[in-house]
């Protein structure tokens, strides 16, 4: 164990952004194969970014909101895929954060260790003697079969009756892998189907939630560190909305690099760049991508603002971030939208990066965690005096 000098958060970002021609050309490549290309992988590696969130002491960065956000978001202008798999690999080596010392010690054993994982409970766990016996299935499990761990959610069925939510630390190859990626958007995020079948989880890879959600971790070396003191809701819906946010960004600059010399076809337009309609679509969706990113950075601010004081997080505020989250996806999805209509018909062509970023936006907006109507709904009941119709806030 040894603990190495945190690049700052310009440093990060310029890593990012040297990364992002590379991203860009592999785009197609992840998009056909369905999962991330080892040259990307490798230079993401190389750039620290999977180091983001893991703790100091394993080399890792334990790197603040905002530069996730940051970071994710510069990933997003290569390629959506790759933001949304790093993402999700920040959200689950945080995840690893949590657990027993000794767990982690084991997980960041590895050299470079990956980490994918999924906050939906659809496994259940039976008591069994020294842990618990899983089975379940979990789709959607972004980058395993680039991961060597999984932080799944499962439900532990009590002695008296009732469930549990708990988590579960689980090396990839416990699980089988189902490979039935096959979507229209974020198709190179490899999102396959893992599955447990009667495997044992020894009892200090099992997380009680119910702790963890009142603020109390397993770990006791992180327990004093500022990002592993954060709330487990709102740190998981900051990271993912920036993905959404870079999307935004990358339609922008896809749109811009095909305009010169463009003409509207079927009108007098020679140059597309000179018709009033391009200049209210591009200034309209400009207001849509400084929405999403303040958004983005309201809920990032919020949690590097709350985490290091130490302060509690009332009702409204992590309602507050799932209005943020949702807030994201949608003022992204509209710039997107209105770019792509901009784009004309020849953006129809796979080799045009804006029928890809259109498709990736969707299907972020169609995530249930991310849905903006179902963040917008919670919100205002908080504000309704109502209380929230879930539990993952």
């Amino acid at each position: 164990m040894a603990n190495t000098e945190v690049p700052s958060r310009e440093e990060l970002v310029r890593r990012a952004a040297d990364l992002v021609p590379l991203l860009k050309k592999n785009a197609s490549r992840a998009e056909d194969d369905r999962r991330l290309p080892e040259e990307t992988l490798e230079a993401l590696t190389d750039a620290g970014i999977f180091k983001l969130r893991a703790p100091k002491r394993y080399g890792g960065y334990e790197s603040d909101m905002g530069t996730v956000v940051d970071v994710l978001a510069e990933l997003a202008r290569g390629d959506g895929s790759h933001a949304w798999v790093t993402a999700v690999y920040a959200i689950s080596t945080w995840m690893a954060g949590l657990f027993p010392d000794e767990v982690q010690d084991e997980i960041f054993a590895t050299k470079d260790v990956r980490i994918s994982g999924i906050l939906s409970p659809t496994a259940m766990a039976q008591p069994t003697e020294g842990g618990v016996i899983l089975n379940g299935k979990w789709a959607f499990n972004s980058g395993a079969q680039h991961s060597h761990w999984n932080t799944n959610a499962a439900v532990l069925a009590l002695p008296d009756g009732q469930f549990a939510p708990i988590m579960v630390a689980v090396p990839l190859s416990d699980l089988m892998i189902v490979d039935d990626w096959y979507t229209a958007g974020l198709r190179g995020s490899g999102s396959v189907s893992t599955i447990a079948q009667d495997l044992f989880i020894p009892e200090a890879r099992v997380l009680h939630m119910g702790p963890v959600l009142g603020g109390q971790i397993a770990s006791k070396i992180n327990a004093n560190s500022p990002i592993f003191r954060a709330p487990f809701m709102p740190t998981a819906c900051t990271t993912v909305s920036a993905a959404a946010y870079g999307l935004a960004k990358a339609a922008k600059d896809a749109f811009f690099e095909r305009l010169p010399g463009r003409k509207i076809s079927y009108t007098e337009y020679e140059n597309q760049a000179a018709a009033p309609l391009t200049h209210l679509q591009v200034a309209e969706a400009q207001t849509k991508i400084d929405e999403a990113g303040f958004h983005a950075f309201a809920a990032a601010g919020m949690l590097d603002t709350k985490a290091p004081a130490g302060e509690e997080w009332t009702l409204e505020e992590r309602a507050r971030v799932r209005l943020h989250m949702g807030s994201v996806a949608l003022r992204a999805k509209e710039a997107v939208d209105i770019l792509n209509t901009a784009s004309g018909g020849s953006s129809v062509y796979s080799s045009v990066p804006i029928q890809r970023i259109e498709r990736d936006i969707q299907t972020i907006n169609l995530h249930a965690i991310m849905h903006p109507n179902t963040n917008l709904e919670l919100y205002g009941r908080v504000l309704c005096g109502l209380e929230p119709n879930t539990v993952y806030i």
